[in-house]
């Protein structure tokens, strides 16, 4: 008797792990659809893929099923909310290779996230990215005129450049960032930054629209909701998906790649296609 439960439970843990490895690369595609009346009628129908946290990871040679992916989504513009490089892994390869093609579909716009602020490769990527055409977005703007309306894609660098990994100190520094950048600001904004768990900030700062990463899903995808995100702690908030407060939404991806926990479950990666339209 004790074998068999001991052979069972044996082959019921192969069995998550062969699952897990399988959904790790189980790329999906997520379709949302924003409505916002403040929305400027001449960008209604604009197609944003929005990808975070690759980690370096990789999906086919040369990232190719991941581009296949994204040029089969068709996006006006291409959003990376931070983490395409792991400082716990030296090496940016497969981060160059997204970036590369990802440039030959559709103009791209990226904000460096924690991982980032903490490697010493950072400012070789940034060179490398700048290279082959991807817009840094760091404490800065881009505007982009459609039929003499405006959108702004403003970009907030990760807070752990300059402070610690205490919530406090983060969400100060995020105060401070907002109140710099957008001032700058013309039309309807979309923020790009890594963090959700900030939000009450961005819907502070009358930001409509913020797109993020950080939290990975949750890791772990309960009945519930995830089991455990950077700076939220177990059962987080912000994991994944269209989250509102206000007049603000904030579009949270599930990322791409792993880090300091290698396996996710019930929590495939993704690209989030976003489609904006205006009531």
């Amino acid at each position: 008797m004790v074998g068999w439960i001991v052979g069972g439970v044996a082959a019921a843990c192969a069995a998550v792990c062969g699952w897990g490895v399988w959904e790790n690369h189980a790329l999906m595609l997520r379709t949302v659809r924003i409505e916002d009346g403040a929305l400027p009628a001449a960008f209604t129908g604009l197609r944003i893929a929005h990808l975070s946290d690759l980690h370096n990871a990789r999906f086919g040679r040369g990232q190719r099923k991941l581009l296949q992916m994204l040029a089969a989504a068709q996006p006006d513009l291409i959003a990376v909310t931070g983490d395409l490089i792991d400082k716990r892994r030296p090496g940016m390869a497969n981060a160059l290779d997204f970036a590369r093609g990802a440039r030959s579909i559709a103009p791209v716009f990226y904000v460096p996230g924690n991982h980032e602020a903490s490697s010493a490769e950072y400012p070789r990527l940034k060179r490398e990215l700048s290279a082959c055409g991807v817009r840094v977005l760091e404490d800065d703007v881009a505007v982009w005129e459609r039929d003499g309306a405006f959108l702004t894609i403003a970009g907030i660098s990760d807070p752990r450049f300059c402070v610690p990994n205490q919530n406090d100190a983060i969400a100060q520094c995020m105060r401070e960032k907002l109140a710099r950048v957008l001032p700058d600001r013309r039309g309807y904004t979309l923020l790009l930054t890594h963090r959700p768990e900030t939000f009450g900030l961005y819907h502070a700062a009358g930001v409509p629209l913020v797109l993020c990463g950080h939290a990975h899903g949750g890791q772990f995808r309960l009945p519930w909701g995830g089991l455990i995100a950077p700076n939220q702690g177990l059962f987080p908030k912000y994991t994944q998906g269209v989250y509102a407060k206000g007049d603000t939404r904030m579009c949270v991806s599930r990322g791409l790649g792993n880090s300091s926990i290698p396996i996710r479950l019930c929590n495939r990666p993704e690209v989030v296609l976003i489609t904006l339209v205006s009531r």
